[in-house]
């Protein structure tokens, strides 16, 4: 297969198997396994994500699984998609809305359960951010707060806008005057703007 014809191929693929992968809940494993080997042929960072059947159309949700290096193979995948009748197509996780928690070695996390601050970070920005009956336990913590914003932000923001991020607990004397993680959308895209409108 010449390489510069595998976005192409990958799409033949899918639109021919179209029903199946439609209604993986069938055989669920042989179809993700069939779809992930596809997938990995473009880039093997590649994943997948699908969202429920609504209208008789599904979300198909092409990542790079937050790695950068794979985002231009994402973006050249998603620019040779198809029009498909029953399928969304949609380049990287995008936000979620809602309160999902995440729980990591019995440890649990709540987008509640989490404060934060933003500040410049150069041109991007830096999140402060606060955990209730935050401990040592830094490596589980870190995770659970990069998948809670990996949901608040999407995978292409995080990615590409996000500085640095250092976490806390509620005694930190930066926590005064942090707000809600559930307002973190707004407020990031806010201040985004405006570090980058300064320029």
């Amino acid at each position: 297969m010449a390489n510069s014809n595998k976005y192409a191929e990958f799409w033949k693929w899918f639109e021919n198997n179209s029903e199946m992968v439609f209604n993986f809940e069938n055989d669920m494993e042989k179809t993700f396994d069939l779809l992930g080997n596809e997938l990995k042929k473009i880039d093997e960072n590649l994943t997948f994500e699908f969202g429920p059947i609504e209208n008789n159309k599904r979300e198909f949700i092409v990542s790079a699984d937050g790695i950068k290096d794979s985002f231009g193979e994402v973006e050249k995948l998603y620019n040779q998609k198809p029009e498909l009748e029953k399928w969304t197509i949609i380049k990287f996780r995008p936000r979620r809305n809602g309160s999902y928690s995440i729980k990591i070695d019995n440890i649990s996390l709540s987008p509640d359960d989490v404060y934060f601050k933003l500040f410049q970070d150069d041109s991007k920005v830096g999140i402060l951010a606060f955990i209730k009956n935050y401990n040592e336990n830094t490596k589980v913590y870190n995770k659970m707060v990069f998948l809670l914003l990996d949901q608040l932000l999407g995978e292409y923001d995080v990615e590409t806008k996000v500085g640095a991020i250092e976490i806390s607990d509620f005694d930190s004397n930066y926590f005064p005057n942090s707000s809600p993680f559930n307002m973190l959308p707004k407020n990031f895209d806010y201040v985004y703007e405006k570090i980058n409108n300064e320029k």
